[in-house]
């Protein structure tokens, strides 16, 4: 199943490692230094140029990637949620 993050980006929930709220979890070092670390080795993708509210991290083919992404992680906690039902369902 894929999971749409905005503007047009898609990606498979199989690859998600983790959803997370970006107010919540940028106050912690750690979380600050990951990011940090990310982006000066090019592995964050800034879905929308919108202000972002979470960020998703996933495990593809040619190493981890961060998406920021406009829409809240609760929201994309409950697309995942759905979607999952829906493959059980299947």
């Amino acid at each position: 199943m894929y999971l749409f993050l905005g503007q047009t980006t898609v990606i498979h929930t199989q690859d998600i490692i983790g959803i997370f709220d970006l107010d919540n979890t940028s106050t912690s070092r750690l979380t600050r230094q990951f990011l940090r670390e990310a982006q000066k080795k090019g592995h964050v993708v800034e879905v929308s140029s919108e202000m972002p509210k979470s960020f998703v991290v996933c495990q593809e083919k040619n190493g981890t990637k961060v998406y920021l992404s406009q829409i809240a992680a609760a929201t994309l906690k409950k697309r995942v949620g759905f979607l999952r039902e829906l493959a059980e369902d299947s």
